[in-house]
């Protein structure tokens, strides 16, 4: 695997399609965390609570903490932050992109404005801008 390509857990993948397909007028969003060896391996659901969550997420502070605090104890370290797009492309828009606090960590995104098939891409953003990676599904 090379630093343009990521590798997900078929399962972990699952999740975050079945979460998004919930909510799907609202951005769902949350933490995934990565093992000792840096393969993703636990989905950390969080509730949005921004003012208009129909185009935007953030986080719920409590959440968050409770979450980074369990992969602490877990000794895994965040792999990346999802979320979700129920009308528009699976691309960072410029509200993500300026909101990036984990630059160190993905930004996965998951798309339902495709017709009947859910989109999900993961980006490496820093400096306001997006480098696309692929994705590997893997079994586990």
């Amino acid at each position: 695997m090379n630093k343009f390509e990521i590798s997900l857990p078929r399962k972990l993948t699952n999740q975050l399609l079945h979460q998004a397909l919930l909510t799907p007028d609202q951005e769902i969003c949350g933490l995934i965390g990565a093992d000792a060896s840096g393969q993703p391996s636990s989905c950390y659901p969080i509730s949005n609570h921004a003012d208009n969550p129909h185009n935007q997420f953030l986080l719920d502070a409590q959440q968050q903490i409770a979450a980074m605090q369990t992969m602490r104890a877990k000794q895994e370290q965040l792999f990346a932050i999802y979320h979700s797009h129920p009308t528009t492309a699976a691309i960072p828009s410029h509200a993500d992109l300026k909101q990036t606090a984990y630059p160190e960590a993905l930004q996965i995104i998951i798309s339902l404005s495709t017709k009947g098939i859910l989109e999900l891409r993961a980006f490496r953003c820093s400096d306001n801008t997006a480098h696309e990676l692929n994705i590997n599904l893997i079994e586990v």
